[in-house]
């Protein structure tokens, strides 16, 4: 990665300055109670894999507004005490894909859930299984701007919502060793794992890979790549929403 207009040491030490809006936890507070009184139990379905070490089930859980998120949890074969468990978001474009992709964890003993990013898996891997049921205004291609007018209608509102509640899912399962649960991803993965971990209470660990969703003001001032650039696009069509733009961003 190049290091632009600062040396190895000072990106490692960096903190940038925060913005947060003055309702920024009533906000989310809010946001997750309403979804937590929309939710349902989580609805487990035994996969007849060709997985032989590991017991495969296709996961159901209410996300944001009660909406069904897909998983995969994966559960080594034959397991009988709760078992500590690894949640993983998905990268930019990418969907929970299949379950025979991501073996790590539960090959080292975690249980893995694997949560479907909702509206997304038709970029890359092996596809998703999850709509975005929510309709936004005026929007780049992409899913950066998307209900970029209100942070009540912002897309990753919704997708940081869906974080939190999957943590909220597994910690209901028998399988699961509720006091041991740990969040990863990578790139919008790692950005989401973020969220998660800020949001949830109890986790003994947030492990983010290359977090993209960090920073915005910088980094659309700092890359010309996207998904950042679905920002400046944006902007570059609607001169005067700058303003507008950032403060929905910075409740994300």
């Amino acid at each position: 990665m190049p290091y632009f207009d600062l040396s190895a040491a000072e990106l490692e030490a960096y903190v940038p300055q925060i913005n947060e809006p003055t309702d920024f936890d009533a906000f989310w507070a809010i946001t997750l109670e309403e979804s937590r009184v929309a939710g349902w139990e989580p609805r487990l379905t035994p996969v007849d894999s060709a997985l032989r070490s590991v017991d495969v089930f296709d996961v159901s859980f209410a996300g944001f507004g009660g909406d069904p998120i897909k998983a995969w949890l994966l559960v080594p074969a034959g397991a009988t005490a709760p078992l500590p468990a690894v949640v993983e978001y998905i990268g930019y474009g990418g969907g929970r894909g299949l379950p025979s992709e991501r073996l790590a964890w539960s090959a080292a003993g975690y249980a893995h859930l694997i949560m479907d990013t909702r509206g997304q898996g038709s970029t890359w891997g092996t596809g998703g299984e999850t709509p975005d049921p929510h309709g936004t205004g005026a929007a780049t291609n992409g899913y950066m701007t998307r209900g970029i007018d209100d942070p009540a209608d912002y897309y990753y509102r919704r997708v940081f919502t869906d974080a939190v509640r999957a943590v909220d899912a597994i910690r209901m399962l028998p399988q699961i060793d509720a006091d041991r649960l740990a969040v990863t991803g990578g790139s919008q993965g790692g950005g989401i794992a973020l969220a998660a971990g800020a949001l949830s209470e109890g986790l003994v660990a947030v492990m983010p890979d290359v977090p993209f969703l960090c920073h915005f003001s910088r980094a659309v001032g700092l890359t010309d790549r996207d998904p950042y650039q679905e920002l400046v696009r944006y902007l570059s069509v609607h001169r005067d929403a700058r303003e507008h733009t950032f403060r929905t961003l910075s409740y994300f």
